[in-house]
């Protein structure tokens, strides 16, 4: 018998970031007042989404603060658990830790070799052990929902844009190396993944919201975020 879900891929809301440090998997990078608010209206929305009969099932997200305290409202809204899931976490980068300054990066010669190959990309995880991992959490979160809702129901996973866009790049058959700049998927904003058949090969058909939009001017956004 086929089933069929949905998992929508939640990126986290703005982290309080003022001195522009790649956190990348760092603790304590808390959101800001404007990313608790981007959480509140994501919550909205998925509960707006449950009133029209959507059945939320499954919640998981990323161990990192930041995931977590988008989490918490989405949790709260639909009466859901958090299930802590390390397959959904940041991307791993080089220059955690250190301030975006690309020129001042350049100076110092023992940054060099992490800046040779984008197409890995040379500073951090390799883009195919992202999809990797993200595919089999966005296939279990599908079963999960089933297991927990019956057959059409939706799992919630919260994670970061970097591993949500190589998901979603993966799906729709694109090459994975790209231009930052070119990611459609802006703080809290949801990815979903509608699976017609979760036990069968095939690429599920994608949407994409931003509940959130109108807090996004003024907003700076940067790398390992």
């Amino acid at each position: 018998m086929s089933h069929s879900a949905t998992v929508h891929l939640l990126r986290h809301g703005e982290v309080h970031n003022p001195d522009r440090i790649v956190y990348g998997r760092l603790p304590e990078f808390h959101l800001s007042e404007a990313g608790h608010r981007m959480a509140e209206l994501a919550a909205r929305e998925f509960e707006r989404r449950a009133s029209r009969g959507a059945r939320f099932s499954y919640l998981a997200a990323s161990p990192l603060t930041r995931t977590q305290e988008t989490a918490a409202p989405v949790s709260k809204a639909l009466g859901l658990p958090v299930v802590l899931d390390e397959r959904v976490i940041e991307a791993g980068n080089y220059f955690e830790g250190m301030h975006v300054n690309r020129d001042e990066l350049l100076r110092h010669p023992r940054h060099w070799r992490y800046m040779t190959n984008p197409l890995r990309p040379s500073w951090g995880e390799p883009y195919r052990e992202q999809v990797a991992r993200m595919a089999e959490a966005i296939k279990d979160a599908a079963v999960q929902a089933v297991k927990r809702g019956g057959d059409g129901a939706e799992a919630i996973v919260v994670s970061h844009q970097l591993p949500i866009w190589m998901a979603r790049t993966s799906v729709e058959g694109r090459a994975l190396p790209h231009d930052p700049r070119t990611r459609q998927c802006n703080l809290a904003s949801v990815t979903s993944l509608t699976f017609d058949d979760i036990s069968a090969p095939g690429a599920p058909r994608v949407t994409y919201a931003e509940p959130a939009a109108e807090l996004y001017p003024g907003v700076i956004q940067l790398p390992g975020s």
